[in-house]
């Protein structure tokens, strides 16, 4: 290992201390060594409060939350990997593009926003260059500006506590633990925002990367980890990026989790953006909910002990990638694409999708009582095949066939129960 890469200068040092605002400081806590669910739940409970307002990208809260990120990284004893040997990777949010689908970034009639992402460097003891990457995004909605499925008519603050705080509770206790106990291998943390308006800051650190992403072995990323349900049930999406990965998360749970390893590679969270880059990719997901995207994601219903579970296996399965190299984890191209986002502009039916579903149609887990869906009869295990007419290939048919629909509107929808199809009304 080149020595150099242990040591910077004492004035970069400074001049990172100082990026780092004293109001996030005092946030600082003493925190356990162990990965536990004490500690999940401070960084949880500060980032999802309502001082930060939603962290909504290109805001003063979402500075505070980078900031209290920062902070951390550093006294993990973390190198900085952004812009100019700090901390931050800055980027521009065009808002043009956010209201309007047609617009191009050169649109000058919305709001410009300067946003950033957190990225620290952990050496390990060996002297490869390559590296591994875990991310997670540490943005949310705000108010609800964009993304929102609160339909109420008084402004409410979205704290996402699931989405994301509980990702990035889960990137700082892995910083923390692989602090003290180093693998061989080089670790590069990174906290993305704008992830919410479109895998904003993700997209932008794989276009514009602080480092040479043909050394990256792979990236695993943590979105909504914090919802762990007594079954025990969590997601892993990518397992189709590399021929490894399948035996690897296999071996890592010794915890008895009920593991969906789901191939595809892509979807609406951070880790496509690396997709595209020929980077195997993992997404650690401990399934949607219904207070997602809503105000009620709070830090109430963060299940902390299931996090510990969710950490623990991925830090078994780095335990696993630090014995190999880039040879052994070849990027492989997933089966079942998906579009990286699509918003969501026409009403709700209130259904819980079930994300670990790859047939036709959209399967659903559940229902919310009182709203169109449970109104009309449906109950978790349906699958959804077609709605106002339109037949629906997977989730994203969905979504569309809903925004080309109404609030109030009387329709039909088709759904698959028990291998029998059949059709319901159902009024919007």
């Amino acid at each position: 290992m080149n020595s150099t890469k242990f040591f910077l200068p004492l004035i970069l040092l400074v001049i990172t201390l100082l990026a780092c605002s004293s109001s996030e400081k005092e946030n600082i806590i003493s925190l356990d060594v162990d990965i536990t669910a004490l500690d999940i739940e401070n960084h949880i409970t500060f980032l999802a409060s309502d001082e930060l307002k939603g962290r909504e990208a290109g805001t003063a809260n979402e500075a505070k939350a980078a900031n209290y990120i920062a902070d951390y990284f550093r006294d993990f004893g973390l190198e900085p990997s952004g812009d100019d040997r700090t901390y931050f990777q800055e980027f521009t949010i065009n808002t043009s593009v956010l209201n309007n689908p047609h617009a191009t970034d050169s649109d000058s009639s919305g709001e410009k926003r300067l946003s950033k992402n957190v990225a620290a460097m952990l050496r390990g003891t060996g002297d490869s260059d390559e590296f591994i990457i875990i991310g997670a995004h540490y943005d949310h909605l705000g108010y609800g500006e964009f993304g929102s499925l609160y339909r109420g008519e008084v402004e409410r603050i979205h704290n996402g506590a699931d989405d994301n705080a509980s990702g990035t509770a889960g990137l700082l206790e892995l910083a923390q633990f692989f602090s003290e106990n180093r693998p061989q291998t080089d670790i590069l943390f990174l906290a993305f925002s704008g992830e919410e308006m479109g895998l904003l800051g993700s997209a932008h650190f794989a276009n514009e990367p602080t480092v040479n992403l043909d050394n990256a072995l792979v990236m695993i990323n943590m979105d909504m980890i914090g919802r762990m349900k007594s079954d025990k049930k969590l997601l892993i999406f990518g397992n189709g990026t590399t021929e490894k990965w399948e035996d690897i998360n296999t071996k890592a749970n010794t915890d008895s989790l009920d593991l969906d390893l789901v191939a595809d590679g892509t979807g609406a969270s951070d880790h496509t953006s690396f997709y595209y880059k020929n980077i195997p990719v993992l997404h650690y997901f401990t399934d949607t909910h219904s207070d997602y995207h809503r105000p009620s994601d709070d830090t109430e219903y963060i299940n902390a002990e299931g996090e510990v579970l969710v950490l623990n296996h991925l830090a078994r399965v780095i335990d696993q990638l630090d014995d190999l190299d880039k040879v052994d984890l070849e990027f492989i191209e997933a089966p079942g694409e998906q579009r990286q986002s699509m918003r969501l502009e026409g009403p709700t039916l209130g259904v819980l999708p079930d994300y670990g579903y790859d047939g036709e149609g959209m399967k659903i887990s559940g229902t919310n009582a009182g709203q169109a869906a449970a109104n009309a009869g449906l109950i978790g295990g349906d699958i959804i095949v077609g709605l106002g007419g339109e037949r629906l290939e997977d989730i994203y048919g969905y979504m569309g066939a809903l925004n080309n629909l109404k609030k109030g509107q009387l329709t039909t929808i088709t759904i698959i129960r028990d291998g029998e199809e059949m059709t319901m009304d159902l009024q919007l």
